[in-house]
């Protein structure tokens, strides 16, 4: 057996990994950026509506957040498994994946439309005014119609990323933005002879705006020669259960990870939300701060997905070290840059978004608790990319669950209700779950990278996830 000190990274290829990691991760990072964006337009054109569309546009949002992050959580199985045949050398398989993926896209978008239709027990639980309910609901209706694009989109974007082609998802989101403001505005504020809509013209502008991106994205693919010699759409296949539930077996622990993730910050919003107005107002100035940055490390996760799946396609260990070490080596740096920004300038960053002193002042505080955890958050991120580039998802999402809700919340409510913390408290407990989280999801891809035995992916017809990762029962690969 090789011992572990054995591995001594050469200057050459670390410098060649990070370079191939940063290629594919611009992209990635402004694509993702522009996600964002979106909520950022939306919640500018609701506000200058008025108050109250705002409000349920805010509340509708929530709710339709829970459906982006099942669809793309579920869909995150398509990039590892097209990177891990496109490294083997099997480029000719990539059709039968993506017409499975296509399928599965299709029935997940037709549940989220219509669990998205019928999320009134979700509001009520949510506690929603009922001045706004009419008009919430209104929203989710409208919005609904959007979500088979959605999951498309993403099956589209997994076989572009998958391949190490990340400028289309660029592209596409930018393009999505750009189409989105002067057409919401025309939905919401009645425009071109049509009624002002409100929050409902809102939701219809960002479903067509998902339509058009999914068609875009879809006629790019079909038409570019990049993806030609794939047999995309070569023959019609109807759904292959055996292939569907191999896709689905990497992707739903992606899917509960991220909601698990998402959850806790939500809770946390609420639990806030009793604490006053100045408070919820500066913790919702520390969060967008930290949702912005936290783009970056999103994006070299995604990147990394790919660089370690080629990897396994090659049958490469030293491959999968260099990959997966080198992106989270990388996400680190990127994350001192994001530390010492929040950590050195947080009244100056509270500045731009509010002119209350007091708002300022306690937002500047949970800023420096922001700037604390970037180190954990960009590793637990980049660690759960490479761990998922070995389509290791299922002990991922036990880690991610046991630290967020076991650990995360329980020392966030504990600071701040038991000990009179606030806010603050809360905050610390984030930072708890993230740090637990960041060592355990570090520690498995560290044990994995050493002690896997790395084989080629099935065949695409026995389409099946690799099996999980037991490094104490398998023999070590002699680098």
């Amino acid at each position: 057996m090789a011992p572990m000190h054995s591995f001594r990274p050469d200057r050459a290829r670390v410098a060649h990994e990070v370079g191939a990691t940063v290629r594919l991760a611009l992209p990635l990072v402004l694509a993702q950026l522009a996600a964002v964006g979106t909520n950022v337009v939306d919640a500018v054109l609701s506000g200058h509506f008025s108050a109250h569309v705002l409000g349920a546009v805010a509340v509708g949002t929530s709710v339709w957040s829970l459906a982006i992050v099942s669809g793309i959580g579920t869909m995150m199985s398509v990039p590892p498994s097209v990177a891990q045949l496109d490294g083997a050398g099997r480029r000719h398989e990539v059709g039968a994946v993506f017409r499975q993926a296509l399928w599965l896209a299709l029935g997940l978008g037709l549940l989220l439309w219509f669990g998205v239709r019928h999320a009134a027990p979700l509001v009520d639980l949510i506690g929603v005014t009922p001045t706004l309910r009419h008009d919430v609901d209104q929203f989710l209706l409208a919005i609904s119609w959007g979500a088979p694009a959605l999951t498309c989109y993403f099956a589209l974007r997994g076989l572009s990323e998958g391949l190490s082609m990340t400028r289309p998802s660029m592209f596409f989101s930018l393009g999505g933005l750009a189409v989105l403001a002067p057409l919401g505005y025309v939905f919401m504020f009645g425009k071109l002879g049509l009624p002002p809509q409100g929050a409902r013209g809102c939701g219809i502008a960002t479903a067509i705006v998902l339509w058009l991106e999914m068609l875009g994205f879809a006629t790019y693919v079909l038409c570019h020669r990049n993806y030609r010699g794939l047999g995309l759409l070569d023959r019609f296949e109807w759904p292959h259960l055996r292939r569907i539930g191999g896709l689905l077996h990497i992707g739903l622990p992606m899917a509960v990870t991220l909601l698990a993730e998402a959850g806790l910050f939500v809770a946390t919003a609420l639990l806030i939300g009793s604490m006053g107005e100045d408070i919820v107002a500066s913790h919702q100035v520390a969060i967008n701060v930290a949702s912005l940055f936290f783009m970056i490390p999103l994006g070299l996760a995604m990147a990394i997905t790919v660089r370690v799946g080629n990897a396994v396609g090659r049958g490469d260990a030293r491959g999968v070290r260099y990959a997966g070490f080198c992106g989270i080596g990388l996400t680190l740096a990127t994350q001192l840059l994001s530390a010492g920004v929040m950590l050195g300038l947080p009244h100056l960053i509270a500045g731009l978004y509010t002119r209350n002193d007091t708002v300022i002042a306690l937002a500047s505080q949970l800023l420096v608790l922001a700037g604390l955890f970037q180190f954990s958050d960009g590793i637990q991120v980049a660690s759960n990319g490479a761990l998922r580039g070995l389509k290791d998802t299922r002990v991922p999402m036990a880690i991610t669950l046991f630290a967020y809700w076991g650990v995360g919340m329980p020392v966030g409510w504990w600071l701040a209700f038991r000990h009179g913390h606030g806010a603050r408290g809360m905050w610390m407990g984030l930072i708890a779950g993230l740090s637990v989280a960041a060592v355990l999801l570090f520690v498995r891809f560290w044990r994995s990278a050493w002690k896997e035995r790395w084989r080629s992916p099935p065949a695409a017809d026995m389409i099946a996830p690799l099996p999980d990762v037991q490094p104490d029962h398998l023999e070590d690969y002699r680098a």
